[in-house]
């Protein structure tokens, strides 16, 4: 299940954080928030915005035998 959830901080400080989003598509479906919230200060990305790079998977042939 994908879903934001959004922290209000007793400062006014605001954090979102996105769950269940695989690769950009976090940052793709946060950016109405960001662009009402205003200024974005800080980023960390999780390993799932990562996970979007495919890995090959080499395959060998037996050449002997």
């Amino acid at each position: 299940m994908k879903e934001i959830v959004i922290d209000i901080a007793e400062d006014g400080e605001i954090q979102l954080e996105t769950k269940g989003f695989v690769g950009k598509a976090c940052v793709e479906e946060s950016q109405f928030l960001k662009d009402v919230l205003g200024k974005e200060i800080f980023k960390r990305l999780t390993p799932a915005y990562y996970s979007t790079i495919k890995q090959k998977v080499k395959k060998y042939l037996q050449l002997c035998g």
